[in-house]
């Protein structure tokens, strides 16, 4: 990691916008921002935000929805932690909570305002984004992002075609609450996956 990016994450550790200055509410209990940058590496994993597990761990993705996320890739967990092959940099740092219902809120908007065109101009090497579900979508894809995130990723080819750069890659959500959207979309599995598997691999051997 250059000194640059060591210094600037840092600071996004230390982090506490969301209790101090927070935009509505502030965050329920004490912040934990969980990321991992990378100056060297090829790929970035824009995520949502972390849940449970990660606040708990302190490392990105470490929950059944990391397992989902690394078999769509087709790598290891070796692999997939180290950061001269993968960056992970969420949309929210800090796990947000969750509702009534007990789903995971949405990602602070604290964060990205705050932090994420400082962190992207420090990882130069980034070729590759892979936007994981509607936040990242929005925030990395501008007007090739369609009405709802099915759309979107259904429209992959187009926006792998398309003259963005770096290149973007859209995928839902890898949580378990969406079996039900991969079975009703089994294009996903059978014509994206193995691209992105292919891409994946192009960079990190």
């Amino acid at each position: 990691m250059s000194v640059a990016l060591e210094r600037l994450t840092a600071r996004v550790r230390a982090c506490r916008i969301c209790v101090d200055q927070p935009l509505g509410r502030p965050l329920p209990h004490e912040p934990r921002p969980v990321l991992q940058p990378s100056s060297t590496a090829r790929i970035l994993l824009a995520g949502q935000a972390p849940g449970t597990k990660v606040h708990l761990s302190g490392m990105p993705f470490t929950d059944a929805s990391g397992d989902r996320l690394r078999n769509w890739l087709g790598v290891s967990a070796r692999e997939f932690y180290d950061t001269e092959k993968f960056a992970i940099v969420p949309m929210g740092f800090c796990f947000p909570g969750q509702d009534a219902n007990g789903s995971d809120l949405p990602p602070r908007r604290e964060c990205a305002p705050a932090w994420r065109a400082q962190l992207m101009a420090l990882m130069p090497r980034i070729d590759l984004v892979l936007t994981i579900g509607g936040y990242a979508q929005a925030w990395h894809m501008g007007t090739a992002r369609l009405p709802s995130l099915t759309e979107t990723v259904r429209n992959w080819r187009a926006i792998w075609d398309g003259p963005a750069a770096p290149k973007v890659l859209p995928l839902p959500h890898p949580s378990w609450r969406n079996t039900g959207w991969l079975k009703k979309n089994p294009w996903f599995e059978m014509d994206l996956l193995p691209f992105l598997r292919s891409e994946i691999r192009y960079r990190i051997d």
